[in-house]
């Protein structure tokens, strides 16, 4: 089985994810990690870019947003891996780039959609006097936890490779070590923050990014050609 191949971390993020519930303090962290995990294991059957999504959760629901913004990261992910083949043919290499375009395009859009989740959720709670607003929402944050979920897999990868010395192993053992207290360190805070909306203490907004570079309107190359 695929699930396996994360070995301690599938089990902690398990297990942390069923006490979280049996105490009834189930967290949006857990749940997002949870989910993550389940598209990265869904990924790897095939392990092929141009395999389509089968999302497994109720449409309009957040996990099932949660499960798409982590495979559009996971799919991106092996694509940047594919565009920095050094044998690459031009013409491919552009046409991913291009298709990478497009990624964080759709990655950006869902973000947004998500802080909307959230925005939706709390934009009625009564705000206290020295309420405060964050640098980051909490969907770019979660974006952050995705591309955790998706280092940490990779970095076991390294550490379990059959064909690698025990000095890249090591090397990559430390290093999975600092990705799992970031990814630790990263729930905590999103749950607080999240905390924080419920509480009053903090208010969001949902800003846009307007990238400007894929819009004909705003992008002189694109718009000098008109």
């Amino acid at each position: 089985m695929r699930f396996a191949q994360f070995g301690k971390l599938s089990y902690f993020c398990f297990f942390n994810y069923i006490i979280n519930m049996i105490d009834g303090k189930k967290t949006f962290s857990a749940l997002a990690n949870s989910i993550f995990e389940q598209a990265i294991r869904d990924y790897h059957i095939k392990n092929h870019v141009d395999t389509p999504i089968q999302n497994p959760f109720e449409p309009g629901k957040i996990e099932a947003d949660l499960y798409l913004k982590n495979w559009i990261d996971t799919v991106q992910w092996h694509l940047e891996d594919l565009i920095r083949d050094p044998q690459i043919n031009p013409t491919e290499a552009l046409q991913l780039k291009r298709r990478i375009d497009r990624s964080n395009q759709d990655r950006t859009d869902l973000v947004e959609t998500i802080d909307s989740y959230f925005y939706t959720l709390y934009h009625n709670v009564k705000m206290l006097p020295e309420a405060t607003i964050n640098t980051e929402s909490p969907a770019w944050a979660i974006d952050r936890l995705s591309i955790l979920a998706l280092k940490i897999y990779h970095m076991r990868e390294q550490v379990e490779r059959q064909d690698a010395d025990e000095q890249h192993k090591e090397t990559c053992r430390r290093k999975l070590q600092i990705l799992l207290e970031q990814q630790q360190d990263l729930s905590t805070a999103i749950d607080q923050l999240i905390g924080d909306f419920k509480a009053g203490r903090k208010y969001m907004k949902v800003y846009k990014q307007m990238k400007m570079y894929n819009d004909p309107a705003t992008n002189p190359v694109l718009y000098g050609k008109k």
